[in-house]
């Protein structure tokens, strides 16, 4: 007879995850602060430049390295407490038999299974188990899949989860499936005479349920450029994975650009994030071009009127939020692809040209638009360009 208690503190693994996410992230960004170049002294007072300006110099380096010595004491801090549990509840026995007969059949040992109901009220389950034999190739996406059918409830798995499972107990976790499903499809140019763009982008979810989508343009052309909206790209990834509230994440980048060897390190930042149970969609943008949301042949323009990440102390933040349907698109694109259409009227015409097509593939409309705009600007690639389409539809 299985225990019946109606919570149970089972699951470190769960707490310890997140705060190791969260410690990770911020030792990434102690790095960010403690590389940055010191101030050449000898070059300077060489140069005659002013002493006032070389302690200065000095009081920014020591500031970098007091602000990176406490991010990795946080971060330690973090790994230490890593020990929180989640508490489940057990499910019932005849549950319990029918999942562990199915994983039987695909050579799994299961040990426990546990249900609990999230904040958005929405079912999720973790099950102990582990391989019977070796070498065996499952993944949790299969065992979501048998799960699924044995509970009559669509269940997706966790992307904290391992890929396969070995012959050692572990936890895997899952999730009610999303309303939604989605896809997306990306177009690039690079501007002529440059090797690399110095737009760059991401796409990812955090957790099932949310996929997000962030585009950086650096400012110019070329490796510089490319190097800073790289930076804002990976480091937003890792603090949206890891669970930081968006207005954190972009504080503590834009003081990494504040504070960078070098004036003028300025980038845009244009962030969506999609909640595929719910369809609402989030848009926070700075500095970036517009975003588009299409439905059916009506077309929504969604703009920011701020500057750049990289200037000031307060990044200007603007946030604007949607509910999207079975069928829309949300269409993002970097300032180069506004740009290379003609006489300044930009924003206008691409709302038309989204408008009036009839592709239904993200990809396939994503190389439609970027052509266009080429054709529109004689051939030329003025600026990097990149447009990313999602399209979302009713699971």
């Amino acid at each position: 007879m299985r225990e019946k208690e109606t919570f149970i503190n089972i699951l470190p693994e769960y707490g310890r995850r997140r705060l190791l996410m969260f410690a990770d992230s911020i030792r990434e960004l102690a790095t960010s602060f403690s590389g940055l170049d010191k101030p050449q002294e000898n070059a300077a007072e060489e140069n005659n430049e002013d002493r006032s300006d070389i302690l200065w110099q000095r009081r920014m380096q020591e500031n970098k390295i007091l602000m990176a010595n406490h991010l990795t004491e946080i971060a330690g801090i973090m790994s230490h407490v890593a020990e929180e549990a989640r508490r489940f509840s057990p499910v019932n026995e005849k549950s319990y038999k029918q999942v562990a007969q199915a994983l039987k059949g695909i050579n799994l040992q299961l040990k426990d299974v546990y249900t609990m109901e999230n904040e958005s009220g929405f079912t999720e389950m973790s099950l102990q188990i582990r391989s019977t034999k070796p070498n065996e190739s499952i993944t949790a996406e299969e065992i979501g899949d048998v799960i699924s059918v044995v509970l009559n409830k669509k269940l997706t798995a966790s992307v904290n989860n391992p890929f396969f499972i070995d012959l050692e107990w572990k936890t895997f976790y899952f999730v009610e499936a999303p309303r939604f499903h989605v896809l997306n499809g990306v177009a690039l140019a690079v501007k002529e005479n440059e090797k690399i763009s110095g737009d760059n982008y991401a796409i990812f979810e955090t957790e099932p349920g949310t996929h997000s989508m962030i585009i950086s343009d650096g400012m110019g052309s070329g490796e510089k450029a490319s190097n800073d909206s790289q930076m804002i790209v990976e480091l937003m990834q890792k603090f949206m994975e890891a669970g930081y509230k968006k207005e954190m994440a972009i504080q503590m980048i834009n003081t990494v650009l504040l504070a960078g060897p070098e004036a003028g390190n300025m980038s845009t930042l244009d962030f969506c994030s999609v909640d595929l149970y719910t369809g609402f969609c989030e848009l926070l943008k700075i500095g970036s071009a517009p975003t588009y949301i299409k439905r059916e042949h009506l077309v929504e323009r969604i703009s920011a009127g701020n500057l750049p990440l990289g200037i000031f102390n307060q990044p200007d933040m603007e946030i604007n939020k949607r509910r999207l349907q079975d069928g829309d698109y949300l269409i993002m694109l970097s300032d180069g692809v506004l740009d290379a259409l003609s006489q300044g009227i930009g924003e206008d015409m691409m709302s038309e040209l989204i408008s009036g097509t009839e592709l239904k593939n993200p990809k396939e409309i994503a190389n439609a638009m970027l052509k266009f705009c080429i054709r529109q600007s004689k051939g030329k690639v003025r600026d990097d360009m990149t447009i990313v389409v999602l399209g979302i539809w009713q699971s």
